[in-house]
């Protein structure tokens, strides 16, 4: 189990936590930080790993990584492993980019219901906006955008 006060073999942990240690995106993409918490859960994509918080008092998994239980308010917790399987809960579709380098438009941004419970906010990159379903099965990839690697989902076999 992982704690608050044990994280120093965690993946991640040895991150900057000052933003002007970021590495410079010279493309112009943005990028998550990666400090604290949400680091070690890009740590761990880096690695090819998909994995989430589980609570060691209640067993519930969850992300956004955080340090306590919404649920039992424990304090204990370790980051498991996914089996990187969903389905499309909800998507919506962007027709004028907000962003220069999302300027290719349309694209939807999808939100994937995990096998295990929690929500992860991607791209279904096989599957044209126009295509998408509630319930579409999807299964998770890694994309390295510079020196970050996201989740992105393909269509599953179930």
């Amino acid at each position: 189990m992982t704690s608050m006060s044990d994280m120093s073999d965690t993946p991640g942990t040895d991150l900057p936590d000052d933003p002007a240690h970021e590495p410079a995106h010279d493309d112009g993409r943005p990028r998550p930080k990666r400090e604290g918490l949400a680091g070690e859960y890009y740590a761990w994509l880096g690695q090819g790993e998909l994995r989430f918080q589980r609570c060691g008092g209640c067993a519930t998994w969850r992300h956004l990584p955080r340090p306590i239980c919404p649920h039992c308010h424990s304090l204990e917790w370790s980051w498991e492993r996914s089996a990187g399987r969903g389905r499309v809960f909800t998507w919506t579709v962007t027709h004028r980019a907000l962003h220069p380098y999302f300027a290719e438009v349309p694209y939807a941004q999808v939100l994937v219901q995990m096998d295990e419970g929690p929500r992860v906010l991607s791209w279904v990159v096989d599957v044209e906006p126009d295509d998408l379903a509630f319930d579409l099965p999807v299964e998770v990839q890694f994309a390295q955008v510079g020196d970050t690697t996201l989740p992105v989902f393909v269509r599953g076999d179930r």
